[in-house]
């Protein structure tokens, strides 16, 4: 009885037409397309070199931020704190890795503060360049360093406000301000740090998107980062507290740079359904 001949080996290779055409609704999907589009800008290396860049660069600065008032300073802490939504023994154990308010202004130097600007320059770099890849432009020229100069002092000086009054604490009126200045701000931001190049309609969910992620990484923060910042106090010390700020400020890093991210995606597909609607509504009146 003869043989049949073996079947062709792109025949073998070639998958099913359904699986073909799930594939590829997969791949073009807005997951498809924000999976890709987060490994080709490195999010996770990105939201890492936030962290560090955060920790290593920007903390002494807000420190020092925090203790300009005075009367008022709560301290670099107790902001902090507040931003990881914690419970007050947790607070406390960050409270222990950071001088006070009043030691800090004994021995802050012009130096220091000099030091500390030039450095937090480079986490207004890493920002503006997170939000280039994440709309696929090109960097920025060197004379326009100064938007990075401007970010990091509007960014500051709402920190400082931050820090210095509670009244968004105590009413629901101040929480929803709060919100919409968070909105305001990352708006705000990916419109200087990109130059205008992209329009600003364009980046509103990016920004809408990221204070709606930070409201979760808080909460997040209140059921995980609490009881871990007790257990690794326990287990190391001081600096199982630095491990869980530090975790939390990678946490930081993947909501700003993924909340421009889905903001982008989210962009896209409501350009093309509106497009798409157009078109319909211009051949049916025909």
């Amino acid at each position: 009885m003869p043989k049949k001949a073996p079947p062709d080996a792109d025949d073998q290779d070639r998958p099913p037409a359904a699986r073909s055409r799930m594939r590829a609704a997969l791949r073009d999907s807005p997951a498809g397309r924000g999976w890709r589009h987060g490994k080709a800008i490195e999010l996770g290396q990105r939201s890492l070199g936030f962290a560090a860049l955060g920790f290593l660069t920007l903390v002494p600065l807000l420190i020092v931020v925090s203790a300009a008032d005075p009367e008022h300073g709560r301290g670099f802490a107790e902001w902090l704190g507040d931003g990881l939504g914690v419970s007050s023994a947790a607070r406390d154990e960050v409270a222990r890795l950071f001088a006070g308010p009043a030691q800090v202004r004994q021995t802050t130097t012009a130096f220091g503060l000099a030091a500390l600007a030039v450095f937090g320059l480079s986490f207004g770099a890493a920002v503006q360049t997170g939000y280039e890849k994440i709309w696929d432009l090109s960097a920025a020229r060197w004379h326009a360093r100064w938007r990075q100069v401007l970010w990091l002092a509007v960014l500051i000086g709402s920190i400082y406000v931050t820090a210095t009054t509670t009244l968004w604490r105590h009413s629901a009126a101040g929480t929803v301000a709060a919100a919409l200045s968070a909105v305001l701000f990352f708006w705000w931001s990916q419109w200087m740090l990109l130059g205008g190049r992209i329009a600003a309609w364009a980046l509103l969910p990016g920004a809408v998107l990221t204070a709606l992620g930070l409201l979760g990484l808080r909460m997040f923060s209140r059921l995980v980062f609490s009881p871990l910042i007790a257990s690794s106090t326990v287990s190391y010390g001081p600096f199982g507290t630095v491990l869980v700020v530090q975790s939390w400020l990678v946490g930081v890093g993947v909501v700003v740079f993924g909340g421009a991210l889905l903001g982008r995606l989210t962009h896209e597909e409501i350009t093309t359904a509106t497009e798409t609607l157009l078109r319909r509504a211009r051949q049916r009146g025909r």
